[in-house]
């Protein structure tokens, strides 16, 4: 009887976690028009008194002007944002942390870039739902783990299924680099604190050797099949970008010094804690940053209490072009990525300047900004209408999304529960 139970236990709740989110949202059928609202373009401006016409999926105009075509939105006093962007995540493909059949962002290995994460993506997870009320609507779908993670693609986050959801394919390679100290292992005797990494030449060889291989496979006549090598061939020709992880001031200089002698021509900075002491040289390669995210404790006793909060704002005045990365935060916290932007304002950034970091930026580092991240005409009609402020959680109430002109959903299993046990509750206060 107990054996029976427990299987009847785990049925229920592998039955109660495959339920299925609400059903994707159908194809724009005819105009929608936004009328009386403040339009936050995602690349600095902002349209007042705004009307947007949406057809086909996309922003057919956009402007101070007087037009009423379709199915009328009354927008005065609300904002309307292009849909937040959030790169680098697992989202899909890490259901529960505690169950391993529910994770599949790391695969075993070491040097995996044919390792596609797109097609392990699950469109109908509970937490990539719960994105949509906040109004992150797109994401970079990344694997974990290991020195080279595999593959990562972008996708929206109303869809059937992986294919309806991609948005740009195999977009870039996951290349973490090594450290040149690591923590010491009490357990095993070593002093604790910040060790010097004896094999970070021997790491970094491993690496260089390993591209320079990938490089001279795909100038030969391919006779054996690799799939490793023939995945790597993109980042040679321009195709796919490298995405490298790295913190320290010595390992961005590395990452990047070594890539671009290996041929390597589109290379994003990915963390970057210490970017703001190297700036100069970033500028000069040409180099965009995805960087950690703001609610952060320093990595150093010595450095600044706030770094982490204005990391941001140091390299947007370098100049250089910056995104939020949401680093060092579990899946289930992306949903707060506005509201990690928002608190740069309260830094000193710019309203306008803390949203191109989640929406324009972010767009332009991922190579999907001739279609998402900023409302203009022709564009992708991803966007949402906010009742006040979108990046402070008091006012990020969304009335409205659409993702490519789609009315999507902003009922997750959260709010279900959420309207249940307030009926439950009101109900015995009666």
């Amino acid at each position: 009887m107990k054996l029976s139970h427990t299987i009847y236990s785990l049925l229920l709740l592998v039955s109660f976690t495959m339920v299925a989110q609400q059903t994707p949202a159908p194809k724009q059928q005819g105009k929608i028009t936004i009328k009386n609202a403040t339009a936050h373009v995602g690349n600095g401006t902002v349209i007042n008194n705004a009307t947007i016409v949406i057809n086909n999926g996309k922003i057919e105009s956009i402007g101070q002007m007087d037009a009423t075509a379709g199915i009328v939105i009354d927008a005065t006093g609300k904002h309307v944002y292009p849909g937040f962007i959030a790169p680098t995540k697992s989202l899909g493909l890490i259901e529960v942390e505690a169950v391993r059949a529910s994770d599949d962002q790391d695969e075993i290995g070491d040097m995996l870039p044919n390792i596609r994460s797109l097609i392990a993506y699950n469109a109908e997870s509970k937490v990539v739902e719960s994105m949509r009320p906040n109004g992150v609507l797109i994401g970079q779908i990344a694997p974990q783990g290991g020195t080279i993670s595999g593959t990562s693609s972008i996708v929206q986050f109303d869809a059937w299924n992986w294919e309806d959801a991609a948005i740009k394919v195999d977009d870039g390679i996951h290349l973490h680099w090594p450290n040149t100290f690591r923590r010491g292992r009490w357990w095993a005797g070593e002093p604790r604190g910040f060790q010097p990494n004896k094999k970070y030449t021997e790491n970094v060889s491993d690496i260089t050797s390993y591209i320079a291989t990938a490089k001279a496979f795909g100038s030969g006549k391919n006779l054996a099949t690799n799939e490793a090598m023939k995945a790597m061939q993109g980042v040679f020709n321009g195709s796919k970008k490298v995405y490298v992880y790295a913190d320290g001031e010595k390992e961005i200089t590395d990452a990047i010094t070594q890539l671009k002698e290996s041929g390597i021509k589109e290379i994003v900075l990915v963390g970057g804690y210490e970017a703001y002491k190297v700036t100069p040289f970033l500028k000069r390669n040409n180099i965009m940053v995805l960087v950690q995210h703001t609610h952060n404790l320093p990595n150093k006793h010595d450095d600044d209490y706030d770094l982490p909060y204005k990391l941001p704002i140091l390299l947007v005045d370098a100049g250089l072009t910056v995104a939020l990365q949401n680093s060092d935060a579990s899946n289930f916290q992306t949903r707060n990525l506005p509201f990690y932007a928002g608190q740069l304002v309260g830094q000193g950034v710019d309203k306008e300047v803390a949203l191109q970091l989640i929406t324009g930026n972010s767009a332009k580092i991922l190579g999907i900004d001739n279609m998402y991240g900023t409302l203009e005409a022709g564009k992708s009609a991803t966007l949402f209408i906010s009742e006040g402020d979108a990046l402070d959680m008091r006012g990020n109430i969304l009335s409205k999304a659409f993702i490519d002109g789609r009315d999507v959903s902003l009922e997750t299993h959260q709010t279900e529960l959420w309207k249940r046990y307030m009926d439950k509750y009101e109900g015995d206060k009666k």
